[in-house]
């Protein structure tokens, strides 16, 4: 078993956190903001106690910022951390800045693998998430058992960047999916159908999806409790556009949804679910997706 740090302890890091305690692994945990704790975990008082001796350091972070203050900060990873550790960056962030941590941390000598994950809170706490990684194959074969111990399954994607950049092609077909049912369940509101009825319909045609099933369910009892905030999704959907201006890819879909985010977030909705982009579709054509 391996001696594994994990920094960030919000929605996904505590979960990973405890399912490598249960998996049988000399777990370390740190978060930014005192008192964040997990049974079985020692609890470091700053980045440098964390990273210290350690096999493996990973961190799930909310943005571009939080992973530089935590990675490239006065007192972050970088500075302190020290071969033959590995870093995995398990956050969601711009294919540039993953770029950018590879190079810093491989100046130092340092093994890295970008390693974000699909899934949320629910899929951190039971183990379930799916981790797609960038790196090079005697890296990945390093730290395939802590990978396993978080996730139902990890997919290796290619060379370092490559599991950033297909996080981002995963959340652009989320958006769309969030999208195109917000539009799809408002057009039948509108049109008299019962809701519910058309999800049994969803439920069970060649265009079906967990993503309808689960969040169709959701939004008609009117539940958009965060399991990945709106917010998130807005900062995502910003990500896949500047990654798709890179590689000259046309994405009209990311930026239908990004509009429509937008809105939302200006609507005060950023801390609900991400699917509570439909409701500024309802809104439009004066419905209420609600079945009550």
């Amino acid at each position: 078993m391996s001696a594994v740090a994990v920094l960030g302890l919000g929605t996904m890091g505590r979960g990973m956190a405890g399912n490598l305690v249960t998996a049988g692994h000399v777990v370390t945990v740190w978060n930014r903001t005192a008192g964040a704790e997990v049974p079985g975990a020692r609890t470091a008082a700053s980045i440098a106690d964390a990273v210290r001796d350690q096999d493996v350091v990973l961190y799930c972070l909310s943005d571009d910022a939080a992973v530089r203050a935590v990675a490239f900060g006065a007192d972050g990873v970088l500075a302190h951390v020290a071969a033959p550790t590995v870093v995995v960056d398990m956050s969601t962030i711009s294919a540039s800045l993953s770029d950018e941590e590879h190079a810093a941390y491989a100046e130092r000598g340092i093994a890295m693998l970008d390693a974000p994950v699909f899934g949320s809170k629910g899929e951190a706490e039971s183990g379930g998430l799916w981790v797609v990684v960038g790196g090079d194959d005697e890296t990945v074969a390093r730290v395939r058992p802590v990978l396993d111990a978080v996730s139902e399954s990890v997919h290796h994607m290619g060379p370092a960047g490559s599991g950033a950049r297909m996080k981002l092609v995963g959340n652009l077909l989320v958006a769309a999916q969030l999208q195109s049912l917000g539009e799809g369940l408002t057009l039948a509101r509108a049109a008299g159908l019962d809701l519910r009825k058309v999800l049994d319909v969803v439920a069970v045609t060649d265009f079906r999806t967990p993503i309808y099933d689960g969040v169709g369910a959701s939004i008609l009892k009117d539940d958009y409790s965060p399991a990945f905030a709106l917010h998130l999704m807005r900062k995502d959907v910003g990500l896949i556009g500047d990654l798709a201006k890179q590689v000259g890819a046309p994405v009209p879909g990311a930026w239908l949804a990004a509009e429509t985010l937008e809105i939302a977030a200006a609507e005060g909705l950023g801390e609900l679910n991400a699917s509570a982009l439909v409701k500024v579709l309802a809104r439009k054509a004066g419905v209420d997706l609600a079945q009550r």
